[in-house]
């Protein structure tokens, strides 16, 4: 059997897979290289995902995660895994694991469209070409961060309609001050930002909300994705943002001259497919 895992920074999605078919899944909390010891990472292995499988029938363990970009912090996960299974353990980015859940054993253009965003051309077996996403500071675009912030920044100069700004204040129990308390002063401030913007989705047909989506998408295909051969190749995506303005994405990739080709809420149906197939 193998064990695959899908983590962001507060979840993380682990698989025991058999012949391509799903035998346990387990959830512990996130992993992220940038932010936790090995020791940590560890401990999280030991504690919250061992009870639950099987581990003397692991063969192999293939984990993708947040922060696993650079070999030094792939090799604090490996280590931490390796404390605890002496079996072949390959960590990758989530890039990555997006790349291979949603392409393959294709090429294809894989994006990542969550609290933060990410893309990259993909052969096939790794990713050889990326636009740096940058944060959401600088960039990514069409993110949930950057919807929040855009979203935000709108609400406060009187960009939205005023009875659309006193529903999304009141939902969320904001004030000004409080807002710029979360941004300026406070950790994480793109998860605060994310976290409203679902109030997008339940306002698309406002035609102020619909066309900050709409540019945000299609900043995002301009800025990154063009920058690949998108004439010749699909373009994936990946994420809760992708998954519930599907429409939206599709106008904007439409508008943009992008090809669409599949979108997910999450890699691991995709990652087993392809680590079934090449075992």
């Amino acid at each position: 059997m193998i064990l695959i895992a899908d983590s962001g920074s507060t979840k993380t999605d682990w698989c025991l897979v058999d012949k391509g078919a799903l035998v346990k899944q387990v959830f512990t909390k996130g992993t992220n290289p940038f932010f936790q010891t090995e020791d940590e990472i560890s401990s999280e292995v030991e504690h919250n995902l061992l009870p639950f499988i099987e581990a003397a029938k692991v063969e192999a363990v293939w984990f993708y995660g947040a922060g696993c970009a650079f070999p030094e912090k792939n090799e604090i996960v490996r280590k931490a895994i390796a404390r605890h299974l002496d079996v072949p353990i390959e960590v990758g980015s989530d890039m990555l694991g997006a790349a291979r859940g949603l392409c393959g054993t294709q090429p294809g253009i894989a994006c990542i469209m969550g609290t933060g965003s990410n893309s990259c051309f993909y052969d096939g077996t790794e990713i050889v070409s990326n636009v740096s996403p940058l944060g959401f500071i600088l960039g990514d675009e069409g993110s949930g961060a950057v919807l929040g912030k855009l979203l935000v920044g709108d609400i406060l100069k009187n960009q939205m309609p005023a009875a659309l700004k006193e529903e999304f204040l009141a939902t969320y129990e904001l004030t000004p001050a409080i807002i710029l308390e979360r941004v300026y002063k406070k950790p994480f401030p793109n998860r605060f930002l994310a976290s409203v913007s679902p109030f997008l989705v339940a306002h698309l047909d406002v035609p102020e909300v619909h066309s900050l989506v709409l540019n945000a998408f299609k900043a995002f295909f301009n800025r990154n994705v063009k920058q690949y051969d998108y004439q010749h190749n699909p373009v994936h995506l990946i994420g809760s943002v992708a998954w519930y303005y599907r429409n939206v994405l599709e106008e904007a990739a439409a508008e943009t001259g992008i090809q669409i080709g599949t979108i997910m809420q999450s890699p691991m149906e995709g990652l087993i497919s392809y680590h079934s197939e090449k075992k």
